[in-house]
């Protein structure tokens, strides 16, 4: 049985006087005003405040964010888009929360590694304080745990690809959960290892959590040393075929572990989240055009992405991750043949939508931009 919803007559002036307090604050939104007030008051747009900045290894920060009201909460693995404004430009980016999706003070944690080009993470890293408040979106991504949760478990990290998975065991933790966990993660020394002293903990805490460090440019100290392999997976989860992999890191582990995977006949078992799309070469020289037809705009291409070029000619199409990942930029593409540098797959449908941060245009292509 249905039981429909019915507006009270005190809902109701809420909704018309917001309505009416909107219209009068065009051509702008009552949230672009409220802003200039306090930036964490809305009416509709959800935000953060930084109320604690940490700095425990060299080239990350780790931020906590309290929501404002519109925030719903998130599973473990999933990740948000962030929005801070940088010289008067308003940019955004993807990371995942690592703390439980369970946790009751509603707060998010984030850790942003500083990547040398990183324009934004460059910018938390050195100026992030509390009381920053940021754009944040809701939760999103399918790179959750199962329910009901695995038997087994390996998940598998590098670098600042410990967030998501970090996230997913202490999840775990907090459910009590009694299956076997084993937690491998990458770096280049022990002096890389974000939340180390928390990951010992946890590990000398729970008698199911095996915590498995690997080392690719320290010989000493660690548990592993060098890339992954499958000698590295026969000795830390020799139950592999029989477990759920979950897998967040830089291309070149998210590969490895693809590779060794699929050489095993096993990778329906596992799942993966990257935040850097490895580039996938284009055959031949960059030729034809590129025609954004709702700007009257047409320019050579160049042979870089679909998003870039659309900036490079003057336009300011929509845009989240730049990694395709959130889906942002998605715009219909009504006639040519792009490339996807993810995947390297190739479409020639015509009034398809693509997403334009990880699609490159193979001959002429024409945007509805």
């Amino acid at each position: 049985m249905s039981v429909a919803h019915t507006s009270g007559p005190a809902e109701g002036r809420r909704f018309s006087l917001l309505s009416l307090f909107e219209a009068m604050a065009t051509p702008h939104q009552l949230d672009r005003y409220l802003e200039l007030v306090t930036p964490m008051v809305t009416v509709r747009d959800l935000r953060a405040e930084v109320v604690e900045v940490r700095r425990s290894t060299a080239d990350t920060v780790t931020l906590t964010l309290r929501p404002t009201r519109q925030w719903r909460g998130f599973r473990a693995g999933q990740f948000v888009q962030v929005g801070v404004v940088i010289d008067g430009v308003r940019h955004t980016r993807c990371y995942s929360p690592a703390n439980a999706q369970s946790s009751t003070d509603g707060h998010v944690e984030l850790t942003i590694k500083a990547h040398p080009d990183g324009l934004v993470s460059q910018y938390l890293h050195a100026q992030a304080r509390p009381g920053l408040v940021l754009d944040l979106s809701q939760a999103a991504g399918e790179f959750t745990l199962p329910s009901p949760r695995p038997r087994r478990l390996l998940l598998v990290s590098g670098g600042s690809g410990i967030t998501p998975v970090l996230s997913m065991l202490r999840t775990l933790v907090d459910e009590e959960h009694v299956g076997s966990i084993t937690f491998l993660h990458y770096a280049y020394t022990e002096n890389d290892v974000a939340y180390l002293d928390e990951l010992r903990a946890l590990a000398d805490a729970n008698a199911n959590v095996s915590l498995v460090l690997a080392y690719t440019d320290q010989e000493a100290g660690g548990h592993l040393h060098g890339f992954f392999g499958q000698e590295h997976l026969d000795a830390v989860a020799p139950w592999y075929a029989d477990a759920e992999t979950f897998l967040c890191g830089p291309p070149g582990l998210m590969r490895g572990v693809r590779e060794v995977y699929r050489e095993l006949g096993i990778e329906d078992r596992l799942r993966t989240e990257e935040f850097a799309p490895a580039a996938a070469p284009v055959e031949g020289e960059a030729g034809g055009a590129v025609s954004f037809t709702a700007s009257g705009v047409t320019a050579d291409n160049s042979g870089a992405t679909l998003l870039e070029q659309a900036e490079a000619a003057g336009l300011h199409p929509e845009y989240g991750c730049r990694m395709g990942i959130c889906f942002s930029c998605t715009t219909v593409k009504t006639s040519g043949c792009t490339r996807n540098v993810r995947t390297g797959d190739t479409d020639t449908d015509p009034d398809k939508a693509i997403q334009l941060c990880v699609s490159v245009p193979v001959g002429d292509v024409a945007l509805d931009i």
